[in-house]
């Protein structure tokens, strides 16, 4: 069913200019009552916005993506023109679900994130976002097929960079943070879009709710796993884990790759966690989230980040990164559970929610109340 062909380009350009012109601040947004009073149309309530990146083919009905699992048994069967980003969007009014499909890299996420959060058909306010992707997983921490929650955000495109041919040679790396002098330069500066810390509490609830699910494993994961030899954590069956996240445009793999991830985690997150998954979107998404907060759209605090390995960010023993780099791109060794594994565990989040949801809509999990 296509809902919303109501607004042109021009109309939508025109709606959002002027609402981001005049919003308050969040609490102070006007309910959707006073605005059918004055006559606009009311908003589309919804409770949980499901963040995906991608979809490989269709909405339904072939090879998953991200979107497919979610668009099939969350009967999102509703369809909103989206013309001013990547992908329609769907939802089901019963549930109250919106699922998106941002498109892949940090650009189309913060512009998809911004262009929903200011359309005005939509009512976010008591929304709680679920970012669920796929994602390259350490594995010095997790199996492939594991899933990972995550609080720190650090972006590994906003800094210098010197060629680790030229590099002095007391460097390890050759990229290292804007306003500082070298890598990992002890003054480190205010983040300024290299790391976002997201609201914790709820990131341990989820995990709490989460921990003990049983993720799906099978033979090929399990032969897989077998050659890591020098990881345990990588030769574990799937589970449920936090940590740490890094979003970056280059598609980087490899040993010394892996080692520069952690390390730069670490600096950004003043030790208290190191890289898990890497992925493309999360700080761009985020960073669209802070400013619709401050707009009154949305609530920063009802954030969450999934991402489930549907690939090791360097190989196992053996072979090359530049071999296993290529395997990688023939086809992720994950990608099936990985999908399954993000349904699973952000699915028992999104049940919880729903089950209970004028409390949850009140008051969020993990937050102490003031």
């Amino acid at each position: 069913m296509l809902i919303g062909d109501w607004h042109k380009p021009l109309a939508v350009l025109a709606a959002l200019l002027a609402l981001a012109g005049c919003a308050e601040p969040n609490t102070s947004a006007p309910p959707p009552s006073q605005a059918a009073s004055a006559g606009a149309p009311v908003p589309v309530p919804v409770r949980v916005v499901i963040v995906t990146m991608f979809e490989r083919g269709a909405d339904e009905g072939d090879e998953p993506g991200e979107f497919q699992f979610w668009k099939e048994r969350r009967n999102l069967d509703q369809r909103f023109a989206f013309p001013h980003s990547h992908h329609d969007l769907y939802y089901n009014a019963d549930s109250q679900i919106l699922g998106m499909v941002t498109g892949v890299g940090t650009a189309k996420s913060a512009t998809a994130t911004m262009a929903l959060g200011l359309d005005p058909r939509f009512d976010l306010r008591q929304a709680y976002w679920l970012v669920a992707g796929i994602a390259g997983i350490d594995p010095e921490d997790a199996s492939v097929g594991s899933a990972v929650w995550s609080a720190y955000l650090v972006d590994g495109d906003l800094g210098y960079e010197i060629d680790a041919r030229e590099i002095p040679e007391d460097w390890d790396f050759g990229f290292f943070a804007r306003r500082t002098r070298f890598p990992f330069d002890p003054n480190r500066p205010e983040p300024q879009g290299e790391m976002f810390l997201i609201n914790e509490g709820l990131r341990d609830w989820a995990f709490e709710l989460t921990k003990d699910l049983e993720l799906p494993d099978s033979p090929q994961l399990a032969a897989h796993r077998s050659l890591y030899v020098e990881h345990p954590n990588a030769r574990r069956p799937p589970f449920v884990t936090r940590g740490g996240h890094i979003a970056a445009m280059t598609f980087w793999h490899g040993a010394l790759m892996n080692d520069w991830a952690n390390a730069y985690v670490r600096y950004w997150s003043g030790g208290e966690t190191d890289f898990v998954t890497s992925a493309m979107e999360d700080t761009g998404t985020y960073q669209a989230i802070t400013y619709l907060h401050e707009a009154g759209r949305v609530d920063k605090d009802r954030f969450l980040v999934l991402r489930t390995g549907s690939n090791h960010t360097m190989p196992p023993p053996g072979i090359s990164a530049a071999e296993n780099l290529l395997r990688e791109n023939e086809g992720y060794s994950g990608m099936r559970a990985s999908l399954e594994a993000l349904y699973i565990v952000g699915g028992a989040v999104i049940d919880e929610l729903l089950s209970d949801w004028p409390r949850y809509a009140a008051e969020v999990p993990g937050t102490a109340a003031p």
